[in-house]
């Protein structure tokens, strides 16, 4: 994206897609400008004025007691980012499932300000009443969402810099929104951490009194944080997943919809009860998670509080056997004496840089090293660097003091490679990692000592080193968007993971995943050779996910046929393999090109059989394509 100021890129966009009528793909992010799009194409106008009025104060009453719960878990978050955000001239923001405002407080400037533009109490911020902006946009996005100054649709808002995280309730509907907006002159670095810190909390209060006849599953690699709002919370009846919150699912790779599908056996390996028995479950990538079970409320009684909630085991449903395999469909010959390499690296304290497109199982790889390396009984700490935005970074990573920045924890933070200690740090997609911020790593990895953001004394650190991107570093380095001194840092041995399209036989890995999934069911023939000579451009994320489904919609013993399979394996033609360009860039762009066509242009499908997101195929294609 271009490196000119904020607000001269957005004029230049702004010009160019409402002016000029194109498209300034690179300029703005896909987010703005799909939205932008969704505005066009819905009516709006964009030199209007929006239409809106506040309720009257009676329905606004209304309102608020029909969201009497949401209102009421929210309020310790309202509070404490209120106060915290003042200071800042910012100020919160919480609205229902329909982006209706049912609360704002902070700065009283602010809310002043807002109010002249109709952000308040009583108006509804969704996007086809006022176009782009956060609230709206994390609406139909699903996900946290930033807007900033004149990427708002309506010029009068261009006074804002928004950060909105939608709020769901532990089946997974959307419940309201956390909006955190401020002067969009000023910069609000961690405005969207904090909201979707605060969404953390408010989804994690939803299970304090329990779900009705639910067992409820609390459970995290790491124990210190059971019992926290960063703990995984599953719940399941008659051996189905029916709710979870937002740290339950990622634990998993799961997302909402996911939600009322997904069976227990494709979670995890064994029974219920060995929570009890290990105070611990091992999930389907041998993954152990610590835990507790809490039993469900009684159907009756499905909203009464329980501070001190039953902690005793809950009496599993019977759920299939799984049967009993090694790893070689997971690892194969070649991938075993990669990680018997990479391992005798890794325990001489160097660096392991992991390569591979998207799906090719980067952290199962990473997750498997550490089990192997002498650090096994050691931390293992994961942090996707593309998955943060850049002014969280630093501080997840560094950690900060008590008052380093508005709205920081009062007792600071240790920080992730701390968290790592005397085990494995895992920096997932190195590759998108901020330029900024690439010294500042490199720095620590030479010294092995870092300081917390907002001073402190200085700490000596002691973890290994794995790196894994779906990028071409050699590329980005040529291209100034890597530096070459933290890159020859990292990668002192590299492991490139192959694409599933270009294994020698994919029928092993297709049959081998299956023993492992398919919980008594039986591929025939032609539908396992269907499986095995579809290209799978998302590789083995994409095929486990295929196989997964398989599993949930139908039933144990059934025998899944050809007609069974989605039609993107149906209809495929016979695999040729894709032509080898330069760098797992262009094979990554190939790939996703080839979802698409198989998709018959649908971005949306192609996105879900790829396994990643939408705005992401978007911008990798519209950029490169």
């Amino acid at each position: 994206m271009s490196q000119l100021p904020l607000a001269h890129r957005v004029g230049n966009a702004r010009r160019s897609f409402f002016e000029r009528g194109s498209t300034p793909v690179g300029i703005v992010s896909d987010t703005i400008l799909q939205s932008w799009q969704r505005c066009l194409r819905g009516g709006l106008l964009v030199d209007a004025q929006p239409d809106v009025e506040p309720l009257p104060q009676a329905r606004l009453r209304e309102l608020r007691e029909r969201q009497q719960r949401l209102w009421r878990l929210a309020r310790p978050e309202l509070d404490g980012l209120a106060a915290d955000i003042a200071a800042t001239g910012s100020i919160v923001l919480l609205t229902d499932e329909e982006g209706w405002v049912l609360d704002a407080e902070g700065s009283p400037g602010f809310l002043d300000k807002a109010g002249r533009v109709a952000l308040m109490p009583g108006v509804r911020w969704d996007e086809t009443t006022v176009g782009t902006n956060a609230i709206g946009t994390a609406i139909v996005e699903g996900r946290s969402v930033e807007v900033r100054g004149g990427e708002h649709y309506f010029a009068p808002h261009s006074i804002l810099t928004c950060s909105a995280t939608p709020i769901f309730d532990p089946y997974g509907q959307r419940v309201g929104v956390l909006d955190i907006s401020g002067d969009a002159r000023q910069q609000h670095l961690h405005a969207r951490v904090l909201a979707r810190q605060a969404v953390a909390h408010i989804e994690h209060r939803y299970f304090e009194e329990g779900l009705a006849d639910c067992e409820l599953v609390r459970l995290h690699h790491d124990r210190a944080l059971l019992g926290t709002a960063r703990e995984g919370i599953l719940g399941f009846r008659n051996g189905k997943l029916v709710a979870a919150n937002r740290a339950g699912l990622a634990l998993f790779g799961l997302d909402h919809g996911d939600i009322g599908r997904a069976p227990y056996a494709a979670l995890f390996d064994g029974p219920l009860a060995r929570m009890h028995d290990d105070g611990a479950l091992i999930d389907r990538q041998g993954r152990a998670l610590h835990g507790q079970l809490q039993e469900g409320t009684r159907a009756s009684a499905p909203h009464r509080a329980h501070p001190t909630a039953s902690m005793r085991p809950a009496t599993p449903r019977p759920t299939p056997a799984p049967a009993i395999v090694d790893d070689r469909p997971l690892f194969d010959e070649a991938q075993h004496r990669a990680l018997e390499r990479a391992c005798r690296v890794l325990d001489a304290q160097l660096p392991v840089l992991l390569q591979g497109e998207t799906g090719t199982g980067k952290e199962v790889f990473a997750r498997e090293l550490h089990r192997r390396s002498a650090r096994a009984d050691r931390p293992f700490v994961a942090v996707n660097c593309a998955a943060l935005p850049e002014g969280l970074i630093e501080a997840e990573l560094f950690g900060y003091e008590e008052g380093a920045f508005t709205g920081a924890r009062r007792s600071g933070s240790t920080g992730l490679l701390r968290q790592a200690q005397g085990g494995v740090l895992f920096l997932d997609e190195i590759g998108d990692m901020p330029l900024a911020l690439q010294p500042r790593l490199l720095r620590v990895l030479q010294e092995r000592t870092l300081s917390p953001l907002g001073g402190g004394k200085p700490v000596q650190l002691d973890f290994a080193l794995i790196c894994a991107t779906h990028r071409d570093l050699d590329h980005a380095m040529a291209a100034g968007e890597f530096r070459s001194d933290l890159f020859y840092r990292i990668a002192d041995h590299r492991v490139a993971l192959p694409s599933l399209r270009n294994l020698s036989d994919r029928s092993a890995m297709v049959q081998g995943l299956w023993q492992r999934l398919g919980q008594g069911r039986r591929l025939d023939a032609p539908s396992a050779a269907a499986l095995a000579a579809y290209t799978w451009p998302g590789n083995v994320r994409q095929l486990s996910a295929c196989l997964r489904t398989l599993v949930a919609l139908s039933e144990p013993g059934e025998v899944i046929a050809l007609a069974s399979l989605p039609d993107y394996v149906r209809e495929a033609p016979v695999a040729v393999p894709v032509a080898m360009a330069s760098g797992l860039q262009a094979m990554t762009l190939a790939a996703m090109r080839e979802a698409v066509a198989a998709a018959d242009g649908n971005v949306s499908e192609a996105a879900r059989a790829l396994g990643i997101s939408r705005s992401t195929l978007y911008r990798r294609l519209g950029v490169s394509g």
